[in-house]
C-alpha cells in the first residue's frame, strides 16, 4: 500500500521534524493531564475523569498515526504494508469515533453541573460516569469493527496509491473497483451517529447552559459557570471544525486533525483551568523537592 509520494527531501525533513515535535509534545501534555487527574485528589471529579479519558484517547489516536507516518517519511518508496494499513484503519476509526461520543458526554457533564448544581453529585455518581466513559470506548470499538470490516472486504483493483497521510475508510472506498453504494450509505449513517448527533446534543446542552448562566445574578457566578465550560467548548469547536474541513480538503487537514489537535487539548485545559494549572504546579514542585531531598 503506497502513500503520498513526495520527492522534495528538504520539505520532507522539515515536516518530519515538525510532526515529531508535535507528537512528543502531545504525548507529554496528555500524559501530564492523566497524571495530575490521577494523583491530585482535588481533581477526582467527573469533569476531570472524562478529561483524563479524552487525553488517553488522544494519546492512542495520535500514536496510531504519527509513528507510522514518521517511518514512512524516512523510506524512499513511501510504502506501508497492507496489513499495517488495515491495522491503522481499525485503531484510528475506533478512537476517533470514541472521541466524538466522549465530547458529547463531557457536554452532558457540564450541563448537569451548571443546570442542576444541587443534584450534580447524585446525577454524576462514579458508577454512572464509568458507564458513560465505557460506552464511549465501546461505541468506537463497535463502529470500527463494522465499518472497517466492510471496507477491507472490498476488492482493490489497479493502483493502490493513497494520496493521504494515513489509512481512512473514505479514502480506501475510493480505491475499490466495485459498486460501493452500500459502503457509502453505511458510512453516511455512521457519520450521522458519531458526528451530527453528538454535535446536536452538545449544542442543546450549551443552549440550556447559556440560559442557566444568564439567570445567575452574580457576575462572579456567571464567570465561574462560564469558566467550567469554555475549555470544553473550545476543544469541541477545534475537533469538529477540523473534521468538517478534513472531508472538504482531506490531504491538507488530516495532518492537523491527527497530530496537532491532540496536542491542543491539554494546552487548552491547562491554560484556561486554574485547578489543572495548580495541580501541575504542585506535581512539578513535589517532584523537584523529592529529587532535591534524594540529592
Amino acid at each position: 500500500m503506497e502513500e503520498t509520494n513526495n520527492n522534495q527531501p528538504q520539505l520532507e525533513r522539515f515536516l518530519f521534524a515538525i510532526i515529531l515535535y508535535f507528537y512528543v509534545l502531545s504525548l507529554l501534555g496528555n500524559t501530564a493531564i492523566i497524571l495530575v487527574c490521577r494523583l491530585d485528589s482535588r481533581l477526582h471529579t467527573p469533569m476531570y475523569f472524562f478529561l483524563s479519558n479524552l487525553s488517553c484517547v488522544d494519546i492512542c489516536f495520535t500514536t496510531s498515526v504519527a509513528p507510522q507516518l514518521l517511518v514512512t517519511m524516512n523510506k524512499k518508496d513511501k510504502t506501508m504494508s497492507y496489513g499495517g494499513c488495515v491495522a491503522q484503519l481499525y485503531v484510528a476509526m475506533g478512537l476517533g469515533s470514541s472521541e466524538c461520543i466522549l465530547l458529547a458526554v463531557m457536554a452532558y457533564d457540564r450541563y448537569a453541573a451548571v443546570c442542576w448544581p444541587l443534584h450534580y453529585t447524585a446525577i454524576m455518581h462514579p458508577r454512572f460516569c464509568a458507564s458513560l466513559a465505557g460506552g464511549a470506548w465501546l461505541s468506537g470499538l463497535l463502529t470500527s469493527l463494522t465499518q472497517c470490516s466492510l471496507t477491507v472486504q472490498l476488492p482493490l483493483c489497479g493502483h493502490r496509491t493513497l494520496d493521504h497521510i494515513f489509512c481512512e475508510v473514505p479514502v480506501l472506498i475510493k480505491l475499490a473497483c466495485v459498486d460501493t453504494t452500500f459502503n457509502e450509505a453505511e458510512l453516511s449513517v455512521a457519520s450521522v451517529v458519531f458526528l451530527i448527533v453528538p454535535v446536536l446534543l452538545i449544542l442543546v446542552s450549551y443552549g440550556f447552559i447559556t440560559q442557566a448562566v444568564l439567570r445567575i445574578k452574580s457576575a462572579a457566578g456567571r464567570q465561574k459557570a462560564f469558566g467550567t465550560c469554555s475549555s470544553h467548548l473550545v476543544v469541541v469547536i477545534i475537533f469538529y471544525g477540523t473534521i468538517i474541513f478534513m472531508y472538504l480538503q482531506p490531504a491538507n487537514i488530516s495532518l492537523f486533525y491527527t497530530i496537532v489537535t491532540p496536542l491542543l487539548n491539554p494546552i487548552i485545559y491547562t491554560l484556561r483551568n486554574k485547578d489543572v494549572k495548580g495541580a501541575l504546579r504542585t506535581l512539578i514542585l513535589g517532584s523537584a523537592a523529592g529529587q532535591s531531598h534524594k540529592d
